[in-house]
């Protein structure tokens, strides 16, 4: 799979896992935003999902543009400032297949960064804000886009296959930022799990909360579409009972020591 082909994985699982709830008006057609319940508790669905009349044509296969990162934005926000005082903050459930962000040079003179670290902030602000947000990786979950959607959930959920995966940059961009064909690449991140692009050595650096496999990612089964939702309830209460609403138990799966010891030193030098 590259970057130019379209999947219809996000929509899929948004679409099962709300039981075909009516879209929110007022997003664009890259943009899907539902309200459903997870167990006992509401929640909004939302995924980013391809759109070839979009008009931007560097965000037509599902990448995360300049609109597509305020709205995500703004969906994230309407949720954080609808439930200031309620007594129950409502889960948001981000359903990731994104390609990338949206390579171009009209993303970069109207400040695709900012657009990006809106939505980034957004999410960031829902979990402190004690918000159990749920990041569901379906399909892939590349470069900008990623830390955009999903990234900053309390926990990470992802479904396993060939298809699924996390990654800085996508194959061919890589090959030819390092010199190498792809073939070449593949040989070299087989081996050096934080450059592999396969969700099982993804996992092993400790940052997935659970990798479930299905036997339908493109189109779920009943069987498929329970196990997800079983997962999804799971990971809000794992996350209602935790006192941190920080990230920092991603470095607790024991495949980043370096990681955990640079910041080991960080502290004690700032202390």
């Amino acid at each position: 799979m590259n970057a130019n082909d379209i999947s219809a994985r996000g929509a899929n699982w948004l679409a099962a896992l709300t039981q075909g709830a009516s879209l929110l008006s007022g997003f664009p057609p890259s943009v899907r935003v539902a309200h459903a319940k997870l167990g006992q508790h509401a929640a909004r669905y939302i995924a980013v999902v391809p759109d070839p009349a979009n008009p931007y044509p560097r965000a037509r296969s599902g990448e995360v543009g300049l609109v597509e990162a305020w709205e995500v934005a703004r969906a994230v926000r309407e949720v954080v400032d609808a439930d200031q005082k309620g007594d129950e903050k409502r889960a948001i459930v981000a359903v990731i297949d994104v390609a990338s962000q949206a390579y171009g040079r009209l993303e970069e003179a109207c400040g695709i960064h900012q657009a990006l670290a809106g939505a980034a902030d957004a999410y960031a602000t829902a979990r402190l804000e004690g918000h159990p947000v749920i990041g569901l990786i379906v399909g892939r979950a590349m470069s900008g886009a990623f830390l955009a959607h999903g990234y900053q959930a309390n926990r990470l959920v992802a479904l396993s296959g060939p298809q699924v995966m996390v990654h800085a940059m996508g194959k061919e961009s890589a090959a030819r930022v390092t010199l190498r064909t792809v073939a070449e690449l593949e040989a070299l991140t087989a081996n050096v799990a934080p450059m592999a692009y396969d969700i099982d050595s993804y996992a092993s650096l400790g940052l997935l909360w659970k990798l479930l496999k299905v036997a339908r990612p493109d189109a779920p089964t009943r069987a498929d579409l329970q196990a997800v939702e079983q997962t999804l309830i799971a990971a809000y209460e794992d996350i209602r009972h935790q006192t941190s609403r920080s990230l920092a138990g991603r470095l607790s799966a024991g495949g980043r020591p370096a990681s955990v010891r640079v910041r080991e030193k960080l502290r004690e030098q700032w202390t």
